[in-house]
């Protein structure tokens, strides 16, 4: 029997409120405020016809000019987006979480005990808990993130058709959300590059603490940033910033999606291209841009480092 699938299957049943309902209800609840915002905005229209620049919505998609129409599908990709990103928001604590409490956990209700009594071996067991931190819930929560945008596209479709207008010309021919779904999903491995870091981090000191992980997951690299920012101030040595944004947020806010644009030295160019819109931002060119970039190769060395010494710590801690 292949082990490594029934282990991350056991996470996900252990898990699956974490996994699977957290970023699922955050995007239920996200489309339900909207739906409450349409009735609201209605029923203080009373009926009365959606005008924008004066003119109807069942009129407005053939006195459309280019310029108009493409500022109007920028602004329904963007809320696309922004919607699904609730999943994608709650998504970055469940695997902060998830990995801080992954080996802890199981030594604190002492059900390390068991797992050590089947033929499971210390490195397909921390995998699991990796494997599950940055592919089975980053998966899930997209999943969730593409479902919720299209959700939201039908809310306005409905508004739109509702005022007369043509939800097909008006939401769906200026939208795009397939695309938007598919750029999504690209970016995935992208995403475990730069969680790793954070991730092995968590998985180490979970591995490690015998009390309170959170504490020293957060507050060992903050009080550490705080140390090397005195010695700057102290004139030791030149700046501090360097260590808080390549250690400390490495360390900490990797799980957030999008973290390599704040290191990315062409956002500049980017802004200067139009790149900095929807499509720009998740595009193929965009998102593997950050492939050629040193900080995503070394940090996710440094999280292999420390996803190793999770194997080798869980293993020391359970005989000693």
């Amino acid at each position: 029997m292949n082990v490594f699938p029934v282990l991350l299957r056991r996470e996900y049943w252990e898990h699956r409120g974490g996994f699977l309902w957290a970023p699922a209800i955050a995007g239920a609840v996200v489309l339900l405020l909207t739906l409450m915002a349409w009735l609201v905005l209605e029923v203080a229209a009373r009926g009365g016809q959606v005008e924008i620049a004066g003119l109807e919505l069942g009129a407005l998609s053939a006195t459309m000019n280019a310029q108009e129409r493409a500022e109007a599908a920028q602004a329904l990709d963007a809320a696309t987006l922004l919607i699904g990103g609730w999943a994608l928001m709650v998504m970055a604590f469940v695997v902060f979480f998830y990995a801080l409490g992954a080996l802890y956990d199981d030594r604190r209700d002492r059900s390390v005990l068991f797992w050590k009594s089947l033929p499971v071996s210390d490195t397909l067991t921390v995998l699991s808990k990796a494997t599950s931190a940055l592919v089975v819930v980053p998966l899930i929560a997209t999943g969730i993130a593409v479902l919720t945008g299209f959700g939201l596209l039908v809310l306005v479709s409905a508004a739109v058709a509702v005022h007369g207008g043509n939800p097909f010309t008006l939401v769906w021919g200026l939208g795009s959300p397939f695309r938007i779904g598919g750029l999504l999903l690209a970016s995935l491995p992208v995403y475990l590059l730069w969680a790793l870091p954070t991730v092995g981090w968590l998985l180490l000191v979970s591995a490690w603490a015998r009390s309170k992980p959170f504490l020293w997951a957060v507050l060992l690299p903050v009080f550490s940033g705080v140390l090397v920012g005195w010695l700057s101030l102290m004139g030791v040595i030149e700046s501090s910033g360097w260590f808080w944004k390549h250690v400390v947020a490495r360390l900490t806010l990797g799980t957030f999606p999008g973290l390599d644009l704040f290191y990315r030295g062409d956002l500049d160019a980017l802004a200067a291209e139009g790149s900095t819109s929807v499509l720009g931002l998740l595009s193929l060119e965009t998102t593997f841009g950050a492939l050629s970039m040193p900080d995503t190769w070394i940090g996710a060395a440094a999280g292999i480092a420390m996803i190793a010494g999770a194997v080798w710590m869980r293993r020391r801690r359970d005989e000693g």
